[in-house]
């Protein structure tokens, strides 16, 4: 097994020591995508906090970068190096095609009450994905949204034709490369590490994320336009080691789905009025950068492009992904009622 970018071999090695016997160990170690105080890192801690607090385990986090990057993150997780990883289905894409579900543009609604119903009740998410992940040697215990996504990009975005032959950094997920090439862009997968630099230098001329992400990372600094097309609302996975999972006791097991219900019922709290705050931070920081969010007669071609992006997805994942599509869409429906 390769680890490509942890640091140094004494770190492997101190994990590797730690991985044995990791089922019946009391110290689970947990890496995800994001710095502590980003999405996923309060999602952790607060994980962490119910952990501890209700049994004598400990939870060590591992933020973004101390591990590699996310292919190293997913390996140590598979492998029960790591007892949890919280990953985007946009780096599992690869690994588990129909996760990709999630990027297909406009499938997810830019409600939030709707999009939280939705990933509450989701029949998809609670009865169809764990199969999956389970082929994959993953127990996942949850899925849940970040924020909606935004463009940044140096020169203004109002159709599809401003991003004809712009590079668009993208994570290394097919469906995302072909959302990309329908909205006419030109898709470059890059490693997160490397973004900040292929703007500077301009290898790529804009990436997405949601507009947190974009604060934190100062991407803002780098790209000149933030535009909402209303396209997609970023979404993340928790996942165990299911080997572990499924070798803990029926105790211990429940002590993990009750502190991931804490965390998700923590992390949509603490979503609420987070976009506006970034948004505002980043107005602070760099008066200059334009903020748009695009009315719905410009979104129009972008939304006609979701079609075949769609038809890909489907041809990519075949029955098994038709069924997802069909499965997710009725969970929709059923939250847009309630």
């Amino acid at each position: 097994m390769s680890f490509k970018t942890i640091l140094g071999a004494a770190s492997a090695a101190a994990l590797l020591t730690f991985s044995t016997g990791a089922a019946l160990a009391d110290t689970w170690r947990y890496a995800f995508e994001e710095a502590i105080d980003e999405v996923q890192g309060v999602f952790a801690q607060k994980f962490k906090e119910e952990i501890e607090a209700n049994s004598d385990h400990e939870v060590q986090l591992f933020p973004y970068g101390t591990l590699g990057e996310s292919a190293d993150i997913m390996e140590q997780a598979q492998s029960g190096i790591l007892q949890f990883v919280n990953q985007s289905p946009g780096f599992t894409g690869a690994l588990i095609p129909e996760a990709q579900v999630f990027f297909v543009p406009y499938l997810l609604p830019q409600d939030t009450g709707q999009l939280n119903s939705f990933f509450r009740n989701s029949q998809a998410i609670r009865e169809l994905f764990p199969e999956l992940y389970a082929e994959q040697g993953l127990e996942l215990l949850t899925m849940y949204p970040e924020g909606e996504v935004a463009i940044t990009t140096k020169a203004p975005l109002r159709s599809p034709e401003d991003l004809n032959e712009v590079k668009i950094r993208v994570m290394t997920n097919p469906l995302l490369v072909e959302s990309y090439r329908a909205f006419g862009a030109t898709p470059t997968p890059l490693p997160w590490g490397e973004t900040y630099g292929g703007l500077q230098t301009n290898i790529i001329q804009g990436q997405e994320n949601p507009a947190f992400f974009i604060e934190s990372t100062k991407m803002y600094e780098v790209t000149d336009h933030i535009t909402f097309i209303g396209h997609n609302n970023f979404t993340t996975a928790l996942m165990a080691n299911k080997d572990f999972f499924d070798d803990l006791d029926e105790g211990d097991q429940d002590l993990i789905r009750n502190a991931t219900q804490a965390a998700f019922d923590h992390i949509l709290e603490y979503q609420e009025g987070l976009t506006e705050e970034s948004l505002d931070k980043i107005h602070e920081a760099r008066p200059e950068v334009t903020i748009t969010t695009l009315s719905e007669e410009e979104r129009a071609p972008f939304e006609a492009a979701a079609a075949q992006v769609e038809a890909a997805f489907i041809e990519m994942t075949g029955e098994r992904g038709q069924e997802i599509l069909d499965q997710m869409k009725a969970d929709l429906a059923a939250a847009s009622e309630q």
